[in-house]
């Protein structure tokens, strides 16, 4: 049975604060990946990327190659982290009770990163099934995402299809497709008065409430509509179905000032039938049609649904989940992956992805864990892939 350490590099991942307002955090995390994947012998890089990218901050990009072996193929993987509250515990501790891991970002990335280097650390002598390429970058919003690989395209020289495989998750299927995504804010805008004299200015809490409002009462008719791909049986759901939801707003000064502005956001998910075009002036639609509200839009960002991917490597992967863990199929993922869009728009890749989020594991939020058996068959499962070692991974 092949001896696989990824412990030390989670519990290395979990102490590192990468949440701070520059990127010393993210360059500590990359730096001790970076010794991770050269003692595995990949050559190896950090690229600085342009703060037009980077948040506002001097973010870095890991790249982590291998020798070609036959076939060009790839994994990346994009991974962040940033403090949220509510937690029970230090999020910066590595915490391991029951079976399970718990942690902000090791449900769906930091786990699978010391998956591979844990896998490529143990196989490091052995030749691979395919010519290995690591991208490992810091922040996950679709805006910067998708600029930071635009800037590592020229780096990585891909002159042909390249295979993508996405550690975003890893137990039981694989997925095939992703839904798209939406993200809009809207800012209504008014007059501030005190507010004994309320009747004098507009507010805007009260406006944008109304917004949301026919938003919500459009909701029932939006998410009847349901793709032809299947969803995981986890979610609950038959097939991919879109979300529409109000994940944020802001505004006011105090108890008594009429606000003169107020920001909500919308977060809507898109089946492979829609387009990001579609959705967006479905909703500018909906909101014109309140009166007496004076509103615009203050961001605006999308990614395109993922198309189907029906490559042969999908199928191999298929069956050797299936040997790992017992049971397997292909599948949509109802989250929406930054690093697919990116990946076929910039690479020309085929793009996959080795298993799907459990959603008990609080995904992104309070109590965000990882089931520490997910992991180690996780292991297995790239174990056999990289190596076609079937006899290590059983």
């Amino acid at each position: 049975m092949l001896d696989v350490d990824y412990r030390d590099t989670l519990r290395r991942l979990i102490e590192i604060d990468t949440s701070g307002p520059d990127a010393r955090g993210c360059h500590r995390a990359l730096t001790m990946l970076q010794e991770k994947f050269s003692a595995a012998g990949l050559a190896t890089m950090l690229a600085e990327i342009p703060l037009l990218h980077a948040d506002g901050m001097e973010g870095r990009v890991a790249l982590l190659r291998r020798r070609p072996i036959q076939e060009p193929a790839a994994t990346h993987h994009i991974w962040s982290c940033r403090r949220r509250p509510g937690l029970c515990w230090d999020a910066f501790t590595f915490k391991s009770s029951s079976g399970y891991i718990y942690d902000r970002g090791v449900a769906d990335m930091k786990r699978a990163i010391a998956a591979l280097t844990g896998v490529l650390n143990a196989v490091s002598v052995r030749p691979l099934m395919y010519a290995l390429s690591v991208v490992v970058t810091t922040g996950d919003e679709t805006h910067q995402l998708v600029g930071q690989l635009k800037c590592l395209t020229k780096a990585l020289r891909r002159d042909k299809p390249v295979l993508v495989l996405s550690l975003d998750a890893g137990f039981g299927y694989v997925s095939t497709t992703n839904l798209g995504v939406l993200h809009l804010d809207v800012r209504a805008s008014g007059e501030s008065v005190h507010s004994g004299l309320a009747h004098r200015g507009r507010n805007t809490v009260e406006g944008a409430a109304r917004l949301i409002d026919i938003l919500l009462n459009a909701r029932s008719a939006i998410i009847a509509r349901t793709s032809r791909m299947p969803a995981h049986p986890d979610t609950m759901l038959a097939f991919l179905e879109p979300l529409l939801n109000i994940n944020h707003i802001g505004g006011g000064l105090s108890r008594n000032i009429v606000p003169d502005s107020c920001i909500f956001s919308i977060d809507q998910r898109l089946i492979l039938e829609e387009t990001s075009d579609t959705a967006c002036d479905e909703i500018l639609r909906t909101l014109q049609a309140v009166e007496g509200v004076q509103w615009s839009i203050s961001h605006e960002s999308s990614i395109p649904p993922i198309p189907h991917c029906n490559h042969s490597v999908v199928s191999d992967v298929a069956q050797i989940v299936r040997e790992v863990v017992g049971t397997t199929g292909l599948c949509g993922e109802m989250m929406s992956d930054e690093l697919s869009y990116a990946a076929i728009h910039w690479w020309n890749g085929i793009v996959f992805g080795a298993g799907l989020i459990r959603p008990e594991c609080r995904v992104h939020g309070v109590d965000e864990h990882v089931n520490e058996r997910d992991l180690d068959q996780l292991v297995k499962v790239l174990t056999s892939f990289l190596t076609n070692d079937r006899e290590e991974a059983a």
